[in-house]
């Protein structure tokens, strides 16, 4: 029993990750990592960015024609600030009131 427990302790359970003795031996994962940031991560979110931008020039987002719903919007409590009607991020152009939208071309 004692050569068994003398025979575990001396190993030591390693990790092969990528900032292991493997990596360091070699150098490279870390260089991989960057050359693929700025290769295939930063151009990949500029596509998409580019992306939505002619998106929204080419159609402009209009919001859903307003259907009084009565299990929609409902208000038990008002809210604590303003009108007590107004949702906390409230964009008037997007959020409809329980009566509708605000903005003055969605109107009910």
């Amino acid at each position: 029993m004692a050569l068994l427990l003398a025979k575990l302790g001396r190993q030591v359970p390693t990790r092969n990750m990528a900032t292991g003795p493997v990596a360091k031996k070699h150098g490279t994962a870390g260089r991989t990592w960057k050359v693929l940031t700025f290769v295939v991560a930063l151009p990949g979110v500029a596509i998409c960015m580019l992306n939505a931008w002619l998106k929204k020039e080419n159609h402009p987002h209009e919001p859903p024609e307003f259907k009084p719903y009565h299990h929609l919007r409902i208000r038990t409590k008002r809210f604590p600030w303003g009108d007590g009607n107004h949702s906390l991020f409230h964009n008037p152009h997007a959020n409809p009131l329980p009566t509708g939208y605000e903005d003055s071309h969605h109107g009910p």
